[in-house]
């Protein structure tokens, strides 16, 4: 109970970036401001999608960039270039991500408004939360037959949409349930670092790095020793662990979230393992706080 209160506190420290709902052509979005200005420059995920608009006055256009027959059309340049026709500003090398078109905005509004000041943002905080399920045969502690157990938890993963797009934190809640076979049951609250080495709007493909954990068991275990003699253990406790464990899984766009899938504790560096290969799979859904 403590170690999900310790999560609730610290769902409840997460700042939520503002948004605002926005009509464009008949359609109502919720969308956040990122630059306002003579010209402002408006975003979301939508569907799944990064989706840019531009509003001058009144009127909100979309950005697109439609595939046909292979080949991208570009539309959004056009309307680049009709909405800054008074500042001659090349569109050419502009592309449809935030940072290219916060850059393409931020000239023109300083060209046509000498008075226009922007304060470049250091983070823009995105939270993910999520639940799974999952196996392990649980190779970082004793195991005498190898068995396979039950697992759940809870995911709270921190990106920064600004600079550093691919990197994340997670912070983990995982449940190990004992069976039959193998009384053994563990709570564990562990930081994790993840670097998407494959990045889109459908798909992240990351590495996994548990970098601190606290793990609390409870046992009663009889095995084997090296000496052929049977030993008991028995009882409970909890320790701090710098497991250095690596990982890998993926986050693929389903709906109005992310079915996480992930491969974990595949070799851990601070731990010592059982001999066994290592078994430690989950299936989850998280979506966009």
């Amino acid at each position: 109970m403590k170690r999900l209160l310790l999560l609730a506190c610290l769902l409840t420290t997460i700042a939520v970036s503002a948004q605002q709902q926005y009509t464009v052509d008949g359609n109502t979005y919720t969308l956040q401001k990122e630059i306002e200005g003579p010209l402002t420059l408006l975003w979301n995920t939508i569907d799944n999608e990064y989706r840019y608009f531009l509003q001058k006055g009144n009127t909100i256009t979309e950005l697109k960039n439609t595939k046909v027959n292979g080949s991208y059309q570009e539309e959004y340049k056009e309307v680049l270039q009709q909405q800054t026709q008074n500042a001659s500003l090349a569109v050419d090398g502009v592309n449809l991500t935030l940072p290219s078109l916060r850059e393409f905005v931020i000239s023109y509004n300083k060209k046509v408004d000498p008075s226009f000041t922007f304060e470049e943002k250091s983070i823009q905080l995105q939270t993910r939360l999520g639940a799974y399920v999952g196996v392990s045969n649980n190779v970082y502690y004793i195991n005498p037959n190898n068995t396979i157990l039950p697992s759940f938890g809870v995911d709270l993963e921190l990106t920064d949409e600004v600079k550093l797009k691919r990197h994340a934190l997670v912070f983990r809640f995982k449940q190990l349930l004992k069976n039959s076979d193998y009384d053994f049951s563990n709570s564990e609250i562990s930081l994790n670092y993840r670097f998407k080495f494959i990045k889109s709007s459908a798909i992240d493909v990351f590495a996994n790095v548990k970098v601190v954990a606290y793990s609390h068991a409870s046992r009663d275990i009889i095995y084997t020793d090296s000496n052929g003699q049977e030993e008991r253990i028995t009882g409970s406790g909890g320790e701090l662990q710098t497991p250095g464990a690596f990982g890998l899984g993926a986050d693929i766009a389903l709906g109005n979230g992310f079915l996480t899938l992930s491969y974990n504790d595949i070799v851990a560096i601070g731990l010592e393992s059982n001999d066994e290969f290592p078994v430690d799979f989950t299936v989850g859904y998280k979506f966009n706080l």
